[in-house]
């Protein structure tokens, strides 16, 4: 068996952002987000559904999908490849602007939802995080009071991600392990939840036509042309770096062998019994530094 790369923007949008996967969407979310949490999602409305032309002609390392809960909050699902600047700031953005956009001028502002911003990103972002599963929202500072639970980010870092099939927990778990290993899995493990084992019949290669495959071919090699080009942008900074660096070097080894010499020049001024304007006019020492050498 083969399956389809679930981090890629077609495979992920084809198993969470379709109608026909709504019920694996609200158990991902209410695994993801709701783990803890005594009141599950029953049910939600994708925004934007997945269509497979608009999908072919995207030209982003990200897919995101948006869903509207039962109970009114909105949930950003997005799925991101590669790092870049203002990252993280274009998900506070995008998470701040839905939350706006949901009045009109002469609307009350207790008709605003909560938004849910969930990101899983390919990438370490939180280095002083061990955990892989990251939460922010705001609070005061020193007590850490919450404000409001308006605007909240979640963000899963699947490089971080290190259990193996046989050490899976729970179902947070195995929706974790899913994302990140179906396009290298070579059969359908037995001990998934039953949810998980239909998502990757989704993603099973048997299963999809041949347009479906064609464009899960091409954002694949959309994504590595991309990861190249970051690649050769990384080294040719760096080898600019070491360029810059010896150039930097040079100079000051030459600014340092001119102040020697100069001081060289000084002691022997000194010793030969010159005065200390005479010896600043030759060598374009400041009187100070020449009373320093003769101390």
């Amino acid at each position: 068996m083969q399956f389809l790369d679930v981090k890629t923007d077609y495979a992920f949008k084809k198993v969470f952002g379709s109608e026909e996967s709504k019920p694996l969407l609200i158990e991902f979310l209410n695994a993801i987000i709701y783990q803890d949490i005594d009141i599950k999602i029953k049910d939600l409305t994708i925004v934007d559904p997945y269509n497979l032309p608009m999908l072919k002609g995207m030209k982003d390392t990200f897919v995101d999908v948006k869903a509207i809960l039962d109970n009114d909050t909105t949930v950003i699902i997005e799925m991101q490849i590669l790092n870049h600047t203002g990252f993280e700031k274009r998900i506070l953005y995008n998470a701040a602007k839905n939350y706006s956009v949901q009045l009109n001028k002469s609307d009350d502002y207790n008709l605003l939802n909560p938004v849910i911003a969930l990101t899983i990103v390919n990438f370490i972002m939180f280095e002083n995080s061990k955990k892989y599963i990251n939460r922010f929202k705001l609070l005061e500072k020193e007590e850490f009071i919450d404000y409001t639970d308006d605007i909240e980010l979640i963000f899963v870092e699947l490089p971080k991600f290190k259990l193996e099939i046989d050490e899976l927990k729970d179902i947070q778990d195995q929706w974790i392990y899913f994302i990140k290993n179906a396009g290298s899995l070579e059969y359908v493990p037995k001990n998934l939840n039953n949810s998980i084992k239909n998502a990757l019949n989704i993603v099973n290669e048997a299963n999809l036509t041949k347009e479906e495959l064609e464009a899960q071919y091409k954002r694949k090699e959309f994504i590595s042309i991309q990861k190249l080009a970051i690649m050769k942008a990384q080294e040719d900074g760096f080898e600019q770096g070491i360029e810059k660096g010896i150039e930097k070097g040079i100079e000051k080894g030459i600014e340092k062998g001119i102040e020697i010499q100069t001081l060289d020049i000084a002691k022997k001024a000194i010793s030969q019994g010159l005065d200390d304007k005479t010896i600043s006019i030759l060598t374009g020492l400041e009187l100070a530094q020449i009373q320093n050498l003769r101390l």
